[in-house]
This record gives C-alpha cells, sequence and structure tokens, in this order.
C-alpha cells in the first residue's frame, strides 16, 4: 500500500489540473499551460490537431507538428545520373538503363557528354522503355538529356498478379507454337516472337519489385508470407520466362520447315505439348496455392516424358523425313520437354517453401 501511494504521488507531480469552462451553449474550453505553448512555438492562431485516443484521453498536436510528420514520410524518389558519349555501343548504354531500372531507381537521367546523343541511341533508350521497362516513361527530353521515371508501384500491380500475367502469355505461347507447327502459319510465329517482350518486361518489374522489398524488407508489403520466400519468387519467375524463351525457340525452328508434317507425327506431339502444357498450368496453381501435395505429384507426373518423347523420335525415323525438317522437330521436342522441367522447378520450389508449414508445424515429421 506505500508503495503504490508513493507512486501516485511521483505521478501526481507531472499532472497539471485545468478547469473546463462553458462558452456559449455548446462549446467548452481549457486553457493551455503557458511554457508548454512557448515552446512549441504556438501563437494566437495556430491550429492545433486533437485525436480522441482509445482510452478516452486527447492528443493534442500542433498542426506544423503534423505537416513536419507528413512530409517525413513522403517517399524519396531513388534518382541517378548517367553520363554518355555519342560513340557509346547503344545496346551497352539500355543494358545500363535495364540494370538501374531492376536496382529500384524511379528517375533515371540520362545526359550527353557531347551536346546531343547519336540517333541510334535515343531510339534505343525509346524503344526499351516502351518494350522492356514496365510503367516507365519519358517525362523530359533535349538534344542532351532524357529523363526516365518509373511511374508503376506494388500496390498498383502486385508481384503475383505480374506472374500470372506471364504465365498467362507464356502458356497461350506454347499452345501456339504447337498450333503453327500443323499449318506453318508466319503470323502465328511472328505474334509469338513478338510476345516474348510482354514476358520480358514483366520479368524485369518483379525482380525490381523484389529487390526493393528485399533492400526495404518490407516481404509483407509485397504479399510474401516471409523473407525466405524472395528466391523461390525469383527461380519461380526465371522459370515462367524460360518457357516463354523455348517457345520462341520452338516458333524459330517451325520457320525452318518447308512443309507441314506428317498429321500421326503431328498429333504425338500435340499429345506430348499439351501433357506438357498442363504440368505448367498444374504447377503454377500448387504454387499459388501454396499445394505441397499438388507440386508433389507434379514432379512424379513430369517422369512420364521421356517415354512419349521416345516414341515420337522413332516416329521420325522410321518414316525417313527431310534431314532439315527432322533437325527441327528434334529441336521443337527437345524444347517441349525443357518446358517441363521447368514446370518440374517450378513445383520443387513450391515443395521447398510450403515444407515446413505443411510437415513440421503440424509435428508430422518422423
Amino acid at each position: 500500500m506505500k508503495y503504490i501511494q508513493e507512486e501516485m504521488r511521483l505521478v501526481e507531480q507531472d499532472v497539471e489540473y485545468r478547469k473546463v469552462q462553458r462558452t456559449g451553449r455548446e462549446s467548452y474550453i481549457v486553457t493551455l499551460p503557458k511554457d508548454w505553448v512557448q515552446n512549441m512555438g504556438l501563437n494566437a492562431g495556430h491550429q492545433l490537431a486533437i485525436k480522441k485516443q482509445e482510452d478516452s484521453s486527447l492528443l493534442l498536436i500542433p498542426r506544423t507538428t503534423l505537416e513536419k510528420i507528413a512530409e517525413s514520410k513522403k517517399p524519396v524518389l531513388n534518382e541517378v545520373t548517367i553520363h554518355v558519349t555519342s560513340k557509346e555501343y547503344p545496346q551497352s548504354l539500355v543494358r545500363k538503363i535495364t540494370s538501374l531500372y531492376v536496382v529500384g531507381m524511379d528517375l533515371i537521367h540520362v545526359k550527353s557528354r557531347d551536346g546531343e546523343f547519336a540517333s541510334e541511341q535515343k531510339t534505343l533508350i525509346k524503344d526499351a522503355v516502351r518494350g522492356k521497362l514496365l510503367g516507365t516513361e519519358v517525362i523530359a527530353e533535349s538534344p542532351n538529356e532524357i529523363v526516365l521515371q518509373i511511374l508503376i508501384n506494388h500496390p498498383e500491380f502486385p508481384i503475383q498478379k505480374a506472374i500470372k500475367r506471364m504465365f498467362i502469355i507464356a502458356l497461350s505461347m506454347n499452345k501456339d507454337a504447337i498450333s503453327a507447327l500443323k499449318s506453318l502459319d508466319k503470323a502465328i510465329i511472328q505474334n509469338i516472337i513478338e510476345t516474348e517482350d510482354d514476358v520480358d518486361r514483366l520479368n524485369l518489374y518483379v525482380i525490381r519489385q523484389l529487390k526493393y522489398a528485399i533492400q526495404k524488407n518490407q516481404y509483407e508489403e509485397v504479399g510474401l508470407k516471409s523473407s525466405k520466400e524472395f528466391l523461390g519468387y525469383r527461380l519461380a519467375t526465371n522459370a515462367v520466362e524460360g518457357i516463354a524463351d523455348l517457345a520462341v525457340e520452338m516458333a524459330e525452328n517451325i520457320l525452318t520447315m518447308d512443309k507441314p508434317i506428317d498429321e500421326k507425327i503431328y498429333n504425338r506431339i500435340l499429345a506430348l505439348s499439351s501433357y506438357g502444357n498442363q504440368l505448367f498450368e498444374d504447377a503454377m496453381i500448387s504454387f499459388f496455392k501454396r499445394d505441397y501435395q499438388a507440386a508433389d505429384a507434379i514432379i512424379s507426373r513430369s517422369e512420364e516424358i521421356a517415354d512419349m518423347e521416345k516414341e515420337i523420335f522413332k516416329m521420325i525415323l522410321d518414316m525417313k523425313m527431310d534431314a532439315k525438317d527432322a533437325s527441327s522437330l528434334r529441336l521443337i521436342l527437345d524444347a517441349s520437354r525443357r518446358m517441363i522441367e521447368y514446370s518440374k522447378e517450378i513445383a520443387e520450389v513450391t515443395l521447398n517453401r510450403t515444407v515446413e508449414e505443411t510437415y513440421v508445424n503440424k509435428e508430422l515429421v518422423r
């Protein structure tokens, strides 16, 4: 009891009581301590913010203090200036800008040391902005300077949504490639090749967002369960990009063929490709759903590809096809096989990121 009384006495030393006074029908006022007003630099007419607390107390904050706090919380743009000469290799300049985009720069000033850019440099910079760097705009341009600003951020376009978009495009590219194999349709093939830029652009955006989250230690803000998942997302994204690249490889090999292939061989290749597409789709679904069991089953199913591939190789040999077309088909089959390997990698990422919550946390490990 004595201890409590002493504690109350100490608290009372820091408390100053003031009367609540009534002014008019609906208003009440209370005066403020003079020393506090002076210390805060307040004068008559200055405004105070009044905030109700959960314990029914009131918090008084000078408006100027609130404005300073808000100003300090405004995001600071990461800004960089790079200087180039007109003799610098244009592709090297684009790679430099791309790297700055990936590491999280928000404003990139590109200045010419020679007074103006070479025409090819300016063209490739603008092509990179349109074709590779998602959310990037040219906000200022003069003969000797181009200013790029990255305007998109995670809340507007979450990482998961970007990867899903990559997956949809890559899957469509592979389906179109097998369709083009039957008809040798050059328009479809050209569309596949051009579409790869969309996947590359999304991939660079995901890398940028992951790097930003690592630097800021903000894994939850980008939708990840823990910092352990950064590597898993990077590996999965790399696999999806690889599958899109394989579709382009198939398209380019189809371009070298002179005539449509035998229908029996096409149907077997179609069956193999459809099997691979389904594995890819299932692997991505298990990745987003964090489904350990489904991912494990995908790895087992991926082993069935070997017999299908051998059967098609034998059909190609037995039909004694033109050597050039046979070589192209072998490369197309190889791309289909590697697509399944990428799907297996995505499933393995899912296993690694969910094994603890699936088994360890449920105390099922023996």
